[in-house]
């Protein structure tokens, strides 16, 4: 392990309570779990349904508190039931959401989402309306107390201010690419730790093997630069050091908002002091305990689940 990553990029001390600013995304998620994705002209019946909070940045915030951290969550959403829908289920989690920025005569985004036998998703998403010119209040304000900023690239103009004052306050910036972008994203530059999903980094490089793609984004991200690819694991870089990060093996249920448990638990192990790489593992984890659990972000592990899993695979003498 390079000094550089057995540092860590956080600067709390290592077993404090870390502190985490989620900004960006939050979406209501109407969610059916069937045996089999309908087809044209056919019905699939339901054997479950659930109304929950969605979004990458709302669904980090409500992990991170799960995982024992202090989450806040700052992101714009519409005047609407489906705001309030988010607002309260981001507040049962234990969310500090003071921060949020409501806009009059907007929606808030939506999603249906089916669920299959095998924990594979079918998804469509009703886009916000009237969002995308909001704008934070006092973004350095909203980062006093801050260990970590959790940001995702739905909301640029939202997220980008908030990211500069951060990296003003030299706080590291986690950047969740979950949506397609182009190199020259002034959001990636803002970030220190750059984590894409698998169909984001190969719609930004136009390479399918992640490897090579990774090495292509770390010629434009500085710092550290990683890609989630479900069961297969993750891939990241951090200057001449890189690395692949295996996933457990666990029952897959629901993959539903496993991207989002990834990054909120590892900006919370650099909020506590860890390293790049015990977050890796730790993000690993809880990622795949939310995979055995039907109901999206509902599935979210806690801390000690999370630890009880890192137990046992090290107990296996494996390479996780």
């Amino acid at each position: 392990m390079s000094e550089r990553r057995n540092r860590g990029a956080a600067p709390g001390a290592i077993g404090r309570r870390g502190v985490v600013l989620c900004a960006g995304i939050g979406v209501v998620d109407f969610v059916f779990r069937v045996d089999s994705f309908p087809t044209l002209s056919t019905k699939s019946p339901a054997r479950e349904f659930l109304i929950t909070g969605g979004g990458c940045a709302a669904n980090a915030a409500i992990t991170i508190a799960r995982l024992g951290g202090e989450a806040r969550f700052a992101g714009p959403l519409g005047d609407d039931e489906h705001a309030k829908h988010v607002e309260e289920g981001l507040i049962k989690a234990g969310v500090h959401t003071g921060a949020n920025t409501r806009v009059p005569r907007a929606t808030t985004s939506v999603s249906g989402i089916f669920i299959d036998a095998a924990g594979e998703r079918l998804l469509t998403t009703r886009r916000s309306h009237g969002l995308a010119s909001a704008r934070p209040r006092r973004p350095d304000r909203l980062l006093q107390g801050v260990d970590v900023l959790l940001a995702d690239n739905h909301f640029p103009g939202y997220v980008v201010p908030i990211c500069r004052a951060a990296r003003a306050r030299d706080l590291p910036v986690v950047l969740d690419v979950d949506k397609p972008t182009e190199f020259d994203d002034p959001l990636l530059a803002l970030g220190s730790h750059v984590i894409f999903s698998a169909e984001a980094l190969r719609m930004a490089t136009g390479i399918a093997r992640l490897d090579t793609a990774l090495a292509r984004a770390a010629e434009h991200c500085r710092g550290f630069v990683a890609v989630t690819n479900g069961e297969r694991g993750a891939f990241w870089r951090a200057g001449s050091a890189r690395g692949h990060q295996a996933a457990c093996t666990v029952t897959t249920v629901d993959t539903l908002a496993a991207g989002d448990v990834f990054h909120a638990a590892f900006a919370l192990a650099l909020a506590e002091g860890r390293g790049e790489d015990e977050g890796m593992r730790f993000a690993s984890a809880a990622a795949a305990l939310k995979c055995t659990r039907f109901g999206g972000i509902e599935g979210a592990p806690t801390r000690a689940e999370v630890e009880q899993l890192l137990k046992g695979q090290m107990a296996k003498g494996g390479s996780f």
